[in-house]
């Protein structure tokens, strides 16, 4: 029977710069999976880690920043994986950042870029992850949205 686990998370890492909302994009680098190709911050839930607990780490690990705020997105994204018959269902958080933050990649990427939302969305490889730049950005670029996401209190 297959089974559904969530055991990953998707973090877009955004920025106000000049009143425009502009997000973070990541290309992984060769030799690791999915080389070439343009996300957000992504990473897997470790044993005893809450789902947004998770985000904030592979936000450090993957670009060195720190959220200055985290919100969670009103959608959750997945796939199905053939080779263990589970589908994976990933929570999606938007994280602000810093206009002047300095990205540092890890290993994993070898490029960074920040794009307006417009930009961004013909990048992301998924329509999961397009349709979550989408959300977000409406969020906060939309005056008279009459619903707010809901923001999850830091402690560092």
């Amino acid at each position: 029977m297959t089974e559904i686990i969530s055991n990953m998370v998707e973090a877009h890492v955004f920025r106000i710069r000049n009143n425009s909302l502009e997000f973070l994009l990541l290309k992984r680098a060769e030799g690791e999976y999915y080389a070439g190709l343009w996300q957000m911050v992504t990473g897997r839930i470790e044993e005893g880690e809450k789902a947004f607990q998770t985000a904030v780490r592979e936000i450090r690990e993957e670009t060195g920043l720190r959220p200055l705020k985290l919100w969670t997105a009103p959608n959750i994204n997945s796939f199905y994986s053939h080779k263990d018959d589970k589908i994976v269902m990933i929570p999606v958080f938007a994280a602000e950042v810093n206009e002047g933050s300095n990205v540092r990649l890890s290993s994993e990427h070898s490029e960074f870029k920040w794009c307006a939302p417009k930009d961004a969305i013909p990048l992301l490889a998924w329509p999961g992850q397009r349709n979550s730049v989408e959300i977000i950005a409406g969020y906060f670029e939309d005056e008279k949205h009459f619903l707010e996401l809901v923001q999850i209190p830091l402690q560092f």
